[in-house]
């Protein structure tokens, strides 16, 4: 180069251009750098960094494939219509790991409990926990139903995990612990001993990843049992932790496991809490979102940061295939795994799920003369309900409610008129087929009580008819913004226009049966008349705290049979045998079972039939102009 140079500058007029300083000395000065320029190795440019993530979230500890539980055939391919499994989730993640090894980042986004007979044995050995670690999860957040059985249960379940093989790294960032209550001190140690941690930084593929966990706004507000400890702002957290991890900690990429969710709004984009957070917080590059079981078929974009999430209790699992370059992160690839009977499931991971299947037989279902896979029940169809679409189409909702009227009144000592139960607690579907008690388990599994069973056990109150009127006014209105408020009732029908604002929608309210019929009842404030009110002590804990959420604007006030009301709610729970010594508590699930269990077996086979009245059962609120 330096030659080349040198013939150009020695054929020039020298004389001339030294009379010319300037271009004199811009020659020099290219002269000059051609030789540095030349003396210098070129710097390769960096290769791409790559890495695949594979995502859960809202696995409600459905081990096994639904529904029905016992078509579940993991190692087999092939031959049955269930979905989901860990034993199939398993071998998804083993396969990446085998193909992709030391690039594979395996997450869950919280509320990996509660959902089915296996999280009942959690507290008492953290199997479920143990068992994810061994499938090969990375790190897991905790979600509001991690905290159902109150924060020291939560705190218990996790040191049974520790104790007997160990946990994935846990994470929750936005929580804070009283400093005089000690209801949450077991918790408060996990953090102190780094079992649980706010964030955690891991190394794949060169790659220096920032992880934080988040519960969010409704999550938050929807775990009241995590007290003492309460949840902080995750947006203000959020900012906190993510210039923690970029200033300090000097990583590379940053993904929030965020328990907040997504849903659509009205002009059906995604919307809500975790895409707010995107457009809040700069600096997050992935967040894996949770809690609003949507299923995202490809990725949210906001602000740059990319958002997933993978529906729920296992169904599928996310696949992200990232690639860095320099300081830029870009999906490569990005799609949902459909775990089904195609999968063949992982047999290690399916022997042990059959080991903890033996443990609830023993621990629970022994002691009911209940089989775990024995059939209890056939559908002929589906009894669908899913809380993201028409709430109002379900024939589930009514058939529970039902369940919970018969259940109650068929009791001795006990009656009620009215039940009710709330798509909140609603948990899954039941699909036509042969239904074992783990089906039925599942629909209603939400929850304990203050016996060793699980679920929330039932409690029953008496109200007026105005009373009763603003519950289901309230109720009407609040489910717009919260679908978990949307009840289903037995023993009423309900006349209400939609159109018309709070407290004014409900036109008149009768009481009866589909068999006996049905009579008005007078809803006016001036009559006195006392009514019995079913429902899970949940539901009802909601109930007597109306007054406080309508601000003053409807105030119920849930009373025994004498009209005393109720100081304490827990006093209203049924004992569902007065002989026995102790409250024998009743559960939503048993009165599932008890209902069914009286139904003909129209086909001949031993086992009794949903009847076909459910395939579209008579409505109990009833649209009007009025």
């Amino acid at each position: 180069m330096m030659l080349i140079f040198s013939k150009i500058y020695h054929s020039l007029n020298i004389q001339t251009l030294w009379k010319k300083p300037v271009i004199h000395v811009l020659l020099c000065l290219l002269a000059c750098l051609m030789f540095l320029h030349a003396d210098l190795p070129i710097q390769p440019q960096q290769p791409d960094k790559e890495i695949i993530i594979l995502h859960t979230n809202d696995l409600h500890s459905r081990l096994v494939g639904y529904a029905p539980e016992s078509s579940y055939t993991p190692l087999k391919i092939n031959d049955d219509n269930t979905v989901g499994g860990f034993a199939r989730i398993a071998r998804i993640i083993k396969e990446e790991r085998r193909q992709n090894p030391d690039k594979v980042l395996v997450l869950d986004a919280g509320d990996f409990l509660m959902g089915t007979f296996f999280h009942a044995l959690e507290p008492i050995d953290g199997f479920q926990l143990n068992l994810m670690k061994n499938m090969g999860y990375d790190a897991i957040s905790l979600g509001n139903h991690e905290f159902d059985f109150g924060v020291q249960v939560t705190a218990q379940m996790i040191n049974a995990a520790v104790k007997n093989g160990g946990v994935s790294s846990l994470l929750l960032s936005n929580i804070k612990f009283d400093p005089v209550k000690d209801g949450d001190d077991d918790l408060n140690e996990l953090f102190d001993n780094g079992i649980i941690k706010h964030y955690e930084v891991i190394e794949k593929n060169g790659i220096r990843i920032g992880l934080f966990g988040l519960i969010g706004y409704d999550a938050g507000y929807v775990a009241p049992f995590a007290l003492p400890a309460k949840f902080t702002d995750p947006i203000k957290t959020a900012k906190k932790i993510t210039r923690q991890l970029k200033q300090e900690e000097k990583v590379d990429m940053i993904i929030c496991l965020s328990h907040s969710g997504l849903t659509k709004n009205e002009k059906g984009m995604w919307d809500g809490e975790d895409a707010k957070l995107a457009k809040k917080v700069k600096g997050i590059d992935l967040i894996i979102s949770g809690h609003t079981h949507s299923v995202l078929n490809e990725p949210l974009i906001i602000n740059g940061t990319l958002i997933v999430q993978a529906g729920s209790y296992g169904s599928h699992v996310g696949r992200l295939h990232l690639v860095m370059n320099q300081d830029e992160i870009k999906s490569k690839e990005s799609y949902l795994i459909k775990i089904d009977d195609s999968i063949m499931g992982d047999f290690k991971t399916h022997a042990a799920v059959q080991n903890q299947k033996t443990r609830i037989q023993n621990v629970i279902l022994e002691g009911l003369n209940l089989s775990y896979d024995k059939p209890v029940v056939t559908a002929g169809f589906d009894l669908g309900f899913d809380e993201q679409s028409i709430l109002e189409n379900s024939n589930l909702g009514p058939f529970i409610a039902d369940a919970l009227w018969y259940y109650v009144n068929s009791t001795g000592g006990e009656s009620t008129d009215v039940s009710m139960v709330a798509a909140g607690v609603i948990r899954d579907q039941v699909s036509s087929g042969k239904q074992t008690i783990a089906d039925i388990f599942r629909v209603s599994s939400l929850g304990r009580g203050y016996d060793s069973m699980p679920g929330y056990p039932l409690a029953k109150v008496y109200i007026t008819g105005n009373e009763l009127k603003k519950i289901i006014e309230v109720l009407l209105t609040s489910y717009k913004s919260n679908s978990g408020h949307f009840c289903y009732y037995s023993g009423i029908q309900v006349d209400y226009n939609p159109e018309k604002g709070i407290l004014r929608k409900i036109s008149s309210i009768r009481m009866g049966d589909e068999n006996n019929g049905y009579h008005e009842i007078d809803i006016s404030k001036d009559n006195d008349t006392l009514y019995g009110l079913v429902a899970n002590a949940y539901l009802l804990e909601f109930v007597g705290i109306l007054k406080k959420k309508t601000y003053g604007l409807a105030n119920v006030i849930p009373k025994d049979k004498l009209g005393v009301p109720y100081e304490d709610l827990r006093k209203s729970i049924i004992d569902f045998d007065i002989a026995k010594e102790g409250l024998q508590e009743g559960k939503e699930w048993i009165a599932i079972y008890e209902y069914v269990s009286t139904f003909e077996d129209s086909d001949l086979d031993g086992i009794p039939d949903i009847p076909e009245k459910y395939r579209n059962p008579f409505p109990r609120l009833i649209p009007s102009n009025k």
